[in-house]
């Protein structure tokens, strides 16, 4: 008697083994390449604070002597509900010693701007602008005796 399936071959597939490390790899790459977007997001996430904070910076740096006097002193503000602010303006001491400093009608003043903010992450994050600008002195208005 001949056997009636001769032809057919056994079926081949993949063992369970082999489906399991598939799997296993593929977890593997969805896992690194989400690691690797959330960082890109994260990274454009500071960025963009560190382009608010300089626009706040600059901003708070030119209204030095112009909206406010510029003077010895310290200013600090808080905008946005995110980012604390502080203007320092001091004196800068340029005399070379050529030049008698009563008969200079311009004075000098440095005026550090630093924005300071929380990344939301428990890490602090700052950043600082200093600028040298100059002010007329002031003159007396009073007659000359």
């Amino acid at each position: 008697m001949i056997p009636l399936m001769t032809g057919i071959s056994k079926q081949r597939g993949f063992s369970l083994l082999e489906i399991l490390i598939a799997f296993s790899i593929l977890a593997l790459s969805i896992g690194i390449l989400l690691k690797i977007f959330a960082g890109g997001v994260q990274t454009a996430a500071v960025a963009e604070d560190y382009t608010v904070a300089v626009q706040l910076a600059e901003s708070l740096m030119v209204r030095a002597g112009v909206e406010t006097p510029l003077q010895p002193g310290q200013v600090l503000g808080r905008d946005n509900d995110k980012y604390n602010w502080q203007v320092l303006v001091s004196p800068y001491r340029f005399t070379p010693p050529e030049v008698d400093p009563t008969t200079l009608k311009t004075e000098f003043f440095v005026v550090d701007v630093t924005v300071s903010w929380d990344d939301g992450g428990g890490k602090g994050r700052a950043l600082e602008l200093s600028k040298l600008k100059l002010r007329l002195k002031e003159t007396s208005t009073e007659p000359a005796q």
